[in-house]
């Protein structure tokens, strides 16, 4: 076996689309995983047990299946009952869907890691509860939980390649797509796999970074 590094070159236009997709899939998935986990994390926590108990089972169901499944049910199911969107859109949101139920025990530990004596604090200056929570508990539980986030945010690039399964030409996707025009395998599929690495190593890195530096 030879390799080919025309094939590289002429693939190397394919994979700078692909990125711009696996990115944009990424930074819209990882949005809304933040957003949501977090509601989900203070809806779990109201005393009201109508409230906690559907986010609790609806959390978990989601947390509990495939995510492959999850992104085949929103792309070829919802559909049927007048729900669609495009491919790389439903991709984002079954990732970030996905997702946030995994942050949304980040986000429980950062709040439930906070001393008591800051929500006692507070409530000896009679703030009231949108305050505590803004000013006093979530700025230090979001500080802790930064580095987590993060790595989640690595395996939600590792899950990217999953877009491909709906007809999102995300990284793989052009790979997968040149690979069948060409004939030609190794080379892109490596390429592929050298930009991955190229991505999430020094993306853990520098969690690895952060978590140090909040540590200190």
């Amino acid at each position: 076996m030879t390799w080919d590094w025309g094939a590289v070159r002429d693939f190397l236009p394919h994979l700078w689309d692909g990125l711009l997709v696996t990115l944009q899939a990424l930074a819209f998935g990882s949005l809304i995983s933040f957003t949501l986990g977090l509601v989900w994390a203070l809806l779990m926590r109201t005393p009201t047990r109508w409230v906690r108990w559907p986010v609790g089972v609806a959390t978990e169901f989601v947390r509990d299946t495939p995510l492959l499944v999850q992104l085949f049910f929103l792309f070829y199911v919802l559909p049927e009952w007048g729900i669609a969107a495009s491919a790389l859109t439903t991709g984002v949101v079954a990732i970030g869907l996905h997702y946030s139920t995994y942050t949304m025990q980040v986000y429980r530990a950062g709040i439930d890691a906070v001393p008591p004596g800051q929500w006692e604090a507070a409530t000896a200056l009679s703030l009231p509860v949108r305050r505590t929570w803004t000013a006093v508990i979530l700025p230090q539980a979001v500080r802790r939980v930064v580095p987590a986030l993060g790595n989640y945010v690595i395996a939600m690039l590792k899950d990217t390649p999953l877009l491909m399964t709906i007809t999102v030409l995300e990284m793989l996707g052009e790979a997968r797509l040149f690979s069948q025009e060409h004939f030609q395998f190794t080379e892109p599929l490596t390429v592929i796999g050298v930009a991955f690495v190229l991505i999430s190593f020094p993306a853990s890195l520098l969690v690895r970074a952060l978590e140090r530096r909040l540590a200190s």
